[in-house]
């Protein structure tokens, strides 16, 4: 029987700079904690031990194996304060406050169905969305946001044509 990754991931030690933190054999802190607008705006979006404990989380169960299958991948937004959820007008119950959600680049349409498709059929997810946008009539795929849920159930919510402004 193969053993099962752990909800709670080990335990982190805290570096003076966060973006030492190895999160997962392929991802580290700053990926997940860079931000644009918190640099223009000047806002901390340093996590604390349990946000790191849920980015860690979300990398093992979902995103280690989503690159395992389809290489390199590009985190867009990952955690973020509640003074830059605020300012970026993110859901005020949004799970990247938490740790819990990444946002990933994808490249085309058809990229992006693929990495939907694998997280959908073959992992352990709280939230998947395929964001959509539109541009002067045309639709095309914005990113795809996931979310693992290390506190308690995941809901598996799909949503593959969710609309973004």
């Amino acid at each position: 029987m193969a053993m099962e990754e752990p909800r709670h991931p080990m335990t982190v030690i805290a570096f003076s700079d966060p973006s030492d933190i190895q999160l997962s054999e392929h991802f580290r802190l700053s990926e997940f904690t860079r931000s644009a607008a918190a640099i223009r705006y000047d806002i901390d979006n340093t996590p604390d031990i349990e946000d790191i404990e849920a980015l860690q989380c979300l990398c093992i169960h979902v995103l280690e194996p989503l690159r395992k299958k389809f290489g390199v991948l590009k985190i867009t937004s990952g955690y973020r304060s509640p003074m830059l959820n605020a300012k970026v007008r993110g859901a005020h119950n949004s799970q990247h406050m938490k740790g819990q959600a990444a946002d990933l680049f994808v490249s085309n349409n058809e990229v992006a169905r693929k990495y939907y498709d694998f997280i959908r059929k073959n992992l352990e997810y709280d939230q998947l969305l395929l964001e959509m946008k539109t541009v002067r009539g045309v639709g095309y795929v914005h990113c795809i946001h996931v979310s693992y849920n290390n506190e308690g159930e995941n809901r598996r919510q799909a949503i593959s044509n969710y609309r973004v402004k």
